[in-house]
Formats: structure tokens, C-alpha cells, sequence
């Protein structure tokens, strides 16, 4: 094809992407071809003279905003079993509130502290601002035009969220008399006038603006027009969607406090009731240089966070023009950029409560994760196993984690031949009994030691909670070296065996988190080689004490100091290394790449030939198939059941493979500001469990994105349709391990398959 009808290939494929967009239908584009995609490349690319021409590089705000938009289509996707899509628009809503909690209320302390330092890409944090707003509309009227198409899907079955206008007389009374016994106690109305300023409205509240015709204080006589404000309260047993009779209609509780208003304003005229939702900025931290009590300063945080400023106002479609500049007046919000209309439901995280309903044909199929193989046995010690086995690589939520990581820290907690504990705890939960095992092993009369993180976003206080009662059992508490998060997984356990004291250890990419545990694809290792015991006694002395000598790491790479380094260094020998009869390869997953020596690296590595597969979920700076830059990259995100988690590391090394995993994302935050950990994994068993891992990965085509170089995205499609996802496969390879047979047979082919 010569250059003139490959640009005419690409304009038609724009065409075809821009009426898909304008019909909402992000699918459309899996349509753009390979060689569309070349076009696209050569037309973008603009001959940079230098790796730090920002032309090279994605807004993180902005891919990460296009990650979410692949959420929002899991819940459009016919494929999916429609109560599974309805829990992906609730995962969407969640994520976008977290998005101008964090990312939104950060930019706009830059903006308003004065900051013009352009990001990587050439964008200030006006500009950032500018178009992360404009995308958020784009993507939430396709939200607004999707959401109806599946409540109606819904209705099919019989599961309805019906307005209190459509109910009949019979209803209404049922529903008005349990809103009287159930909730009105719970509402407290607030009046606006000259003696009751504007009341407080906290994060992620849905409200009720209300006009009222009178001054409830006055009497009917009154003639003036007030307003007043009812939070609706959602949460703490009260549901946001009231169930009507005993079918799965229901109908949202706001509706219900709306039209039954004469009760909270009696004699008076209802003129007007307005429904808006707010979020609050979660991104102001304090420096903790100077601290004398880093637990205190954590708590002062926290409530500042309570009443810092909000960032977005969400109003219904249509509200009065008047009632609308008032109220985002008196939120103190720009009215062009920081109120958000929707034609649909507010704060839709609250769809969890209708896609958890139990109809089985409407959920994916149950899954129930297995034991690994070789913890079968639940009477012998795991200590004889891990021995035995030396290392044992864990995936979750396709393994058990509570059979596999609980069952470790439970039974080290009361065999008496364990001396010591150590772990680093960044998120937990009540239901895992991460915290009551340590404070069960302490009272045993074992020496335990947790490094907790007090900063792990929006589970602050979770953790000044955990770390009280540790801290009153007798363990050992601190929290981690100044200036620097800890965000390692990681459980050492020193135990005296047979020929002397022997440190078992856990590293993994995830929390220390039960529920997670069941929703995030993760892995780990359970191990007694010694270097890697011998590190992780290191890194423990490390993080109590933030002394940094020079640490003798044997297999582990710590964040700040060591890993950034390492990975550079393993990048720049790949191309050393590379050869026609032994060309390079480098694969990566991750959750982010946004670090630019990173991704200045992986531009060298591509321009010397490397082949370069990358499978990001969400942000991604880099752009691949740029000609001359990238022409050897590859990148993927993968959206499905399972979030994926999981932090794998691969080099070809001229033949001598190296695999590492660990907690890292490719971010600088992570590789700078964070104390991370990656071990490099080295037995050959596990080495083909990893590559199994990634070959699924790599060819899935049922849940993979293909990333374009101008930061888009095309969602692939299988050649069947009842092909299955790489999430769906690994499901099936832990309960194959449980067989042998078919699992050794798969395993045999590992490493020799030809891949496209």
C-alpha cells in the first residue's frame, strides 16, 4: 500500500471512530487495522530531535481517565452477564470520585499555589485541568447513554428502579410508611437564611436542595422564597435503593425523602427540590519532616480532609439556572468547570447494592479459588512444605490467599518453635485476622514486629486503628523511615529448626487484604532460600530504624535506592545483548508506567532492536508503534472480572532468563519516594509457572486492549466467541495443577510456543 491510500485507510478508520464515539460505542474501534495503526503512527510521530521532546509522551491524568472509560465499557459489553455490568458502572462511578478526590483536588492546589512546571508531556496543571474536564463530560454522557439501555435490559428480568412517581397508590403508602418508621429519625433538614449560614455539605454526600415558599419560622403568612438542605443518609443500614413488596423493584431513596418533603416542612410551599452530589479534595498532605508524632499528624490530616475543599458538584440535568449559580456559589465552585449535569442517577458507586443481587444467571459463574498443590495437606506443617519445596510461587484470586498467606502467619502465630514475626502491613481488613494473628502470636510469647503505613490512601484510619491495638498487645509498632511510604508486602518469620534458626518469608504484589485478595489478581512467594531471608532481615532493620548504611542485598532490590537503578542497568544490558541470533526481549506488567528514564529507556531499547511487550492496566506515558521510537513496542491493558494487580518483570539476558515480581509500579513515586520490594525469582519451576502467566497474558483476546500510538485504545475480539479471557484460563490452570496430568502436559509446551 503506498502512502497516499494508507492515510486514506486511516482517515475512514477516524471517521468510523468518530461516529462510534458520537453513538457511544467505544467498541467500534477494535475495527482499525494493524496497518491503520502504522498510518496513524507516521502521521503522529513528529520526528523528535531528542527523547525529551514532549511529544514522546501521554498525560497521566489523561490515560488513566481513558482506563476508566474501558471500565465503563465492561458495563456495555454484551458478553458480560448484565448484573456483572451493572457493578462495573459502580466500579466507574468509584473510580472517577477517587479520580478528582486524589488526582483533580492535586492539580488544583498547583494551580491555585502558583505552579507552572510543565509535566513530561508539555502540560501545566491549568492545562491538565482544562482537558480532564472536557474528557470527563465526553465520558460521562456515553455513561448517561448507556445506563437506561441497561436498566431496560434489567426490567427483562424483572429488576427495576422505578421513580415514586410510577408507583401506584398501594406502594407509595408502604413505601411512606417504612421511610417514617425507618429513616425520618435520621434526617436532619438545615434552613439557609441571615442566622443559619450555608450548612457544611460533606464528601460524597448525596443531597436535597430545597426551594421553599415561607419561613417554616413564620408561618403560611410568609411569602419569601428560602432554601434549605437534606443530606440524604445512605450508609449505616440504611440502603440508597428501598425495595418494593418482595419483588426486585426498587425505587432510590432521595425520590422517596423528595416527594414526602411536607413532613420535614410543614405549612409551607414546596416550590422546588434539587438533588446534587459533591466530592471533596483528598490530595492535601502535610510534610512529615519535623513531626514529632507522625500518628497524630495522620489524624490531623484526616480531618482536615473532612472539610477541605470540594472539587466537583454534580446537579441534574436541567436544574434551574438560578438555583444552580447559587448553590455552586455558595460551594465556592467555578459554575463552567467544576458542576457536572447527568440525565441519569448521582453517585452511582451505590449501584454495588443492586449488582450484588442474588441472580444467578445474571453473575459470572461462581468462582471459588483452590489450595495450591502442594498445600493439600492442611495437617503437615507449611513450614515442612515451603522447606521441601524451598519455593512455592502463589496467584491469586486463583489460589487461595487464606489457605496460602493466612494459613502461614496463622500457623507461624502459635508453633513454638517460632521466635520471631516481622511484617509490613499497608492495607488489611477485619475479615482476613491479619491483626488479630499477630496480636495472638505476641501473646504466645513471640517477638513481633509490623511496620504499618498510616498514609495508604483512604485507609488512614483503618490503620492508626490496627496499629492501637497492636500496640496495646505488646507488638512492636512503627511506622516506616520519614518522607518515604512504606508500600512493600512482605512477612518474615524466623524459626528455629532442626539445624539451627530458619527464615521463611512472604513477598507479594499485593495487600495483606482478604477482600482484595478475592477481586485483585496477585502473586507471591512463600520461601526459605537463605539470601533471600538474609535481605529481608536487612530491609526489616531498614524500615525500623531508617539507618541506611551500605546493605549487602543479595536477591532483593529495595525501592528508593536499588531498584530504579536495576531496572535501568537490566534494560541497557538487553540492548548490549542483543543480537540477530539472539535478539532481545523485554516484558513487563504493571498498573502504571509513568516514569520518564523509564520510558526513555524503552525508547533506547526499541531503536536498538529490542522487542519490547508491555501489559499496563491503567496510565501509560509511553506511546508505542512511533516510527523510529517505538516501532518495537507493544502495549496492552487488560480490563475484566479481575482487577489486575500483579508486578512481573521479565529479560531475555542473551538466553539466561531473568523473572522478577514485586510490589513497583513504574511510576516515580514508586521508584523514588516509596520503599518498594522486587526479588528476582530464580528456581526453574517457578520460572515456567511466570512464563505460563505471561504467554496468557500476552495473547488474550477476549479482555485485551491494544494501546495506538496516539494514546487509544482497540479492544480485541476473539476469532470464536465463546473464546475465554487470560483471567478465565489462569482459573482453569490452578485447578488443572490439582490434576497433573493436563497441567504437566501444559507445561511441557511453555517456553516453546511460537507467539505472534
Amino acid at each position: 500500500m503506498n502512502e497516499s491510500s494508507d492515510l486514506m485507510a486511516l482517515k475512514e478508520a477516524e471517521d468510523q471512530n468518530s461516529d462510534a464515539s458520537a453513538r457511544g460505542e467505544g467498541a467500534a474501534v477494535h475495527r482499525v487495522s494493524r496497518r491503520t495503526m502504522t498510518a496513524r503512527g507516521r502521521e503522529t510521530a513528529s520526528s523528535p530531535a531528542s527523547l525529551d521532546d514532549p511529544s514522546l509522551y501521554l498525560n497521566r491524568e489523561l490515560t488513566w481517565l481513558q482506563f476508566n472509560r474501558r471500565v465503563l465499557h465492561e458495563g456495555t459489553d454484551p458478553r458480560t452477564p448484565l448484573l456483572e455490568r451493572l457493578k462495573f458502572f459502580a466500579i466507574f462511578a468509584s473510580n472517577l470520585d477517587e479520580f478528582f478526590m486524589k488526582r483533580i483536588g492535586g492539580l488544583k492546589l498547583q494551580v491555585a499555589a502558583g505552579v507552572s512546571e510543565l509535566t513530561v508531556d508539555g502540560a501545566t496543571p491549568q492545562t491538565q485541568l482544562d482537558k480532564c474536564w472536557a474528557l470527563v463530560r465526553e465520558i460521562e454522557a456515553e455513561r448517561d447513554r448507556q445506563l437506561p439501555k441497561l436498566l431496560e435490559d434489567l426490567g427483562r428480568y424483572d429488576i427495576r428502579i422505578r421513580s415514586y412517581l410510577d408507583l401506584d397508590p398501594l406502594e407509595r403508602e408502604q413505601i411512606r410508611e417504612h421511610y417514617l418508621d425507618n429513616i425520618f429519625p435520621l434526617i436532619t433538614p438545615q434552613v439557609v437564611d441571615p442566622a443559619h449560614p450555608f450548612p457544611f455539605i460533606s464528601n460524597l454526600s448525596l443531597n436535597i436542595l430545597v426551594t421553599i415558599l415561607g419561613d417554616p419560622n413564620q408561618g403560611a403568612g410568609d411569602k419569601d422564597l428560602n432554601l434549605a438542605r437534606v443530606k440524604v443518609p445512605i450508609g449505616v443500614g440504611v440502603p440508597r435503593f428501598l425495595q418494593i413488596s418482595d419483588r426486585y423493584h426498587y425505587v432510590p431513596l432521595e425520590e422517596v425523602i423528595a416527594h414526602n418533603l411536607d413532613i420535614l416542612f410543614p405549612e409551607v410551599t414546596i416550590v422546588a427540590h434539587d438533588f446534587f452530589f459533591v466530592a471533596r479534595n483528598a490530595a492535601a498532605e502535610r510534610a512529615e519532616s519535623g513531626a514529632n508524632d507522625l500518628l497524630e499528624l495522620i489524624e490531623s490530616e484526616l480531618r482536615d480532609r473532612r472539610i477541605a475543599p470540594i472539587v466537583r458538584v454534580v446537579v441534574s440535568e436541567g436544574m434551574n439556572e438560578v438555583r444552580k449559580s447559587l448553590l455552586t456559589a455558595e460551594l465556592g465552585l467555578n459554575s463552567e468547570t467544576d458542576v457536572f449535569e447527568t440525565s441519569t442517577l448521582m453517585a452511582q458507586r451505590n449501584l454495588f447494592q443492586l449488582a450484588s443481587l442474588a441472580v444467578p444467571e445474571l453473575h459470572d459463574p461462581p468462582h471459588h479459588p483452590v489450595v495450591h498443590y502442594r498445600l493439600q495437606d492442611t495437617q503437615r506443617s507449611i513450614f515442612y512444605i515451603i522447606r521441601e519445596a524451598e519455593s512455592l510461587l502463589l496467584q491469586h484470586p486463583y489460589e487461595s490467599f487464606t489457605q496460602s498467606v493466612v494459613r502461614f502467619l496463622e500457623e507461624a502465630s502459635r508453633d513454638p518453635k517460632v521466635r520471631a514475626i516481622k511484617m509490613s502491613l499497608y492495607r488489611t481488613d477485619e475479615e482476613t485476622r491479619i491483626v488479630d494473628l499477630l496480636i495472638g502470636a505476641a501473646q504466645n510469647g513471640k517477638q513481633v514486629a509490623v511496620v504499618v503505613e498510616l498514609k495508604a490512601k483512604f485507609d488512614e484510619a483503618a490503620n492508626i486503628r490496627w496499629s492501637e491495638r497492636m500496640e496495646q498487645a505488646g507488638i512492636h509498632v512503627t511506622y516506616g523511615v520519614v518522607g518515604l511510604k512504606t508500600h512493600n508486602k512482605v512477612i518474615l518469620v524466623v524459626r528455629q529448626d532442626f539445624s539451627g534458626l530458619r527464615r521463611y518469608v512472604h513477598i507479594g504484589t499485593g495487600n495483606y487484604h482478604g477482600g482484595t485478595a478475592r477481586i485483585y489478581t496477585d502473586i507471591g512467594i512463600l520461601t526459605c532460600e537463605e539470601d533471600i531471608g538474609h535481605d529481608v532481615t536487612e530491609l526489616f532493620n531498614y524500615l525500623t530504624t531508617g539507618y541506611t548504611p551500605k546493605r549487602n542485598y543479595r536477591r532483593i532490590l529495595p525501592a528508593p535506592k536499588h531498584l530504579k537503578k536495576a531496572l535501568l542497568s537490566r534494560i541497557d544490558r538487553e540492548i548490549e545483548l542483543h543480537s540477530e541470533k539472539s535478539p532481545g526481549l523485554i516484558q513487563m506488567k504493571c498498573n502504571a508506567l509513568e516514569d520518564r528514564d523509564i520510558v526513555q529507556a524503552l525508547y533506547r531499547a526499541s531503536g536498538a532492536g529490542v522487542r519490547v511487550e508491555l501489559i499496563v492496566r491503567d496510565s501509560c506515558r509511553l506511546r508505542p508503534g512511533l516510527p523510529g521510537v517505538s516501532d518495537n513496542i507493544s502495549v496492552i491493558s487488560i480490563v475484566g472480572r479481575f482487577l489486575e494487580h500483579s508486578r512481573i518483570f521479565f529479560f531475555r539476558n542473551g538466553g539466561r532468563e531473568e523473572y522478577l515480581i514485586g510490589s513497583a509500579d513504574l511510576m516515580t513515586r514508586n521508584l523514588e519516594s516509596r520503599v518498594e520490594v522486587v526479588t528476582d525469582i530464580v528456581t526453574k519451576p517457578l520460572k515456567k509457572e511466570l512464563r505460563l502467566i505471561l504467554d496468557t497474558l500476552l495473547d488474550d483476546q477476549r479482555n485485551a486492549w491494544d494501546m495506538l500510538p496516539d494514546g487509544s485504545y482497540v479492544q480485541r475480539r476473539p476469532d470464536k466467541e465463546n473464546d475465554i479471557g487470560s483471567q478465565m484460563k489462569q482459573a482453569e490452570y490452578a485447578h488443572d495443577r490439582l490434576t497433573s496430568k493436563r497441567h504437566r502436559k501444559l507445561m511441557r509446551g511453555v517456553g516453546l510456543r511460537k507467539r505472534n
